[in-house]
């Protein structure tokens, strides 16, 4: 196979060139005034604003009501999926890690249960994607990987609230099981999850109401209008860091509220301002990772072998998912819609990518099992905790994420080389280009394309600056794919990237 490498392994191998291990050109222990906490809180804080980020994108790029039509096949892989992924994960974790309680190994498997949104947008879309993925099967994975990233705190804070009021007799931590289940039904599920999705929805829609209202009356510009949905998220991150709710879940949730009409989608559905955001915190983030990952852990450390590491890490590629994703597609009542053949639950299961997501859930879990104390000191089994937590987290993401690129990525080259006339994808492709969504573009196209006729663009006036016109729907291009012709027809005002 032909080793494919793309910008984000780049980005990775080169934060590892300018780190403290070989060039020091990048110095994050300096920036953080010398303090190990202080770095991990920047990186804590680093990962959370990127997954924001990424996440009202990802909202941004379904359909109108998108979660409300798909709910019963988000349930399954949300439901069923990641349960059998949480618990697949911590048995392999206590099997092959030496002195590991089993709570502990709930903790570090819940860390590596979400499907990573940031490499999941990196896989499903690009030439391969396009020529091999259908349409459906991308927006189900881009979805579930958006909602299961912000579900991951029930799963963690299971295992954590267990560790802190039972783990070593709840020494320091007194309650039980009954003051850990009662935490974690009101703490996590009532004010954590169901918050952050009443919050989200409203912040979204509020916010598409306002841009509505804001772009008849012109009161924004081009520019302003397509950067919107960044300021978006970072007006919900920082909110949601105020309140301490999940600013993961609610940013998903805001970005599905936020294009409910479809409008929003529509009008930026060719522009590349948020693409270009968006692949400039990708290498960020992973430039990061590569100068602050502790490299030489990984051979020289306490927790775990370098051998069973590797096992441990090709286990859970194996089984953490690809069973249950076969399992669903077997049965009747299970089966979910957009995987209609054994080779698409094949990609489905085997495609998991652990990244971003697991780094952040890691520093979660670090700062909580710090406030475990007996007089004033971090409790034994939580200190313990913290170094398993940080020695398995961090490599089992870099494999979770490179193997299954890497072959995705040997593919493509091999796909994109062939003949364009005799293309051999790994599964056909049944294209369903007019969904009800589409459709109902269609019959409201001539109205609101007569509308844009009618009213055209006015100047947009800048203080200190020159006019600037906006670019009419003359110059609008053809559009090189099907879906997107189909889905770009109704708003003829979009302008192209």
């Amino acid at each position: 196979l032909e080793l494919a490498l793309n910008s984000i392994v780049i980005s990775l191998l080169a934060g590892i060139i300018f780190s403290p291990h070989a060039t020091n050109l990048i110095k994050p222990l300096e920036y953080a005034s010398g303090s190990r906490d202080d770095l991990g809180t920047v990186t804590l804080l680093f990962t959370r604003l990127v997954l924001g980020v990424q996440l009202v994108l990802a909202g941004v790029q379904l359909p109108s009501k998108y979660l409300l039509r798909e709910w019963k096949s988000l349930a399954l892989l949300l439901g069923p999926g990641m349960t059998f992924m949480w618990l697949c994960s911590s048995l392999l974790i206590w099997g092959l890690v030496p002195n590991l309680g089993f709570l502990h190994a709930l903790a570090v498997g819940a860390c590596v249960t979400p499907t990573d949104p940031v490499l999941s947008n990196s896989i499903v879309k690009g030439k391969f994607a396009d020529k091999n993925i259908p349409k459906d099967l991308q927006k189900i994975i881009i979805a579930e990987s958006g909602a299961n990233d912000g579900l991951g705190y029930p799963f963690l804070y299971f295992s954590l609230y267990l560790i802190k009021y039972v783990g070593s007799g709840g020494a320091g931590q007194p309650g039980g099981v009954r003051l850990a289940m009662g935490d974690w039904f009101g703490e996590i599920w009532g004010y954590t999850i169901l918050l952050s999705i009443v919050y989200g929805a409203v912040v979204g829609w509020i916010a598409k109401e306002l841009l509505q209202r804001a772009q008849e009356k012109k009161f924004v510009d081009r520019e302003s209008f397509l950067v919107f949905a960044i300021t978006l998220a970072l007006f919900i991150v920082g909110t949601c860091g105020m309140i301490g709710t999940d600013d993961v879940l609610a940013c998903f949730i805001a970005g599905n509220a936020f294009t409910i009409d479809d409008w929003f989608r529509l009008e930026t559905l060719d522009d590349s301002l948020q693409p270009t955001i968006d692949m400039l915190l990708n290498l960020s983030i992973f430039m990061w990772f590569g100068a602050v990952c502790p490299w030489g852990s990984f051979l020289r450390n306490d927790v775990i072998p370098i051998y069973r590491l590797i096992i441990l890490g090709v286990l859970i590629l194996l089984f953490r998912r690809l069973p249950i994703v076969f399992a669903l597609h077997t049965f009747q009542w299970s089966k979910i819609w957009q995987i209609e053949q054994k080779q698409q639950a094949l990609f489905v299961g085997f495609f998991g990518p652990i990244g971003v997501s697991a780094v952040f859930y890691l520093y979660v879990s670090l700062e909580f099992l710090r406030q475990i104390t007996v007089g004033g000191v971090v409790r034994a089994d939580a200190e313990r905790l913290e170094d398993v937590v940080h020695g398995l987290s961090v490599p089992l993401g870099k494999l979770g994420y490179h193997l299954p690129r890497t072959l995705s990525s040997a593919m493509a080259s091999r796909s994109i080389s062939e003949d364009a006339d005799e293309p051999r994808p790994p599964f056909p492709i049944r294209e369903r280009i007019q969904n009800r969504s589409q459709l109902n573009h269609q019959r409201n196209g001539p109205r609101n394309s007569q509308r844009t006729r009618e009213e055209p663009p006015r100047p947009v006036f800048r203080i200190g600056g020159s006019i600037i016109q906006s670019t009419t729907s003359e110059n609008v291009v053809g559009l090189q794919t099907i879906d997107a012709a189909t889905e770009i027809a109704p708003a003829t005002s979009s302008r192209p990237s």
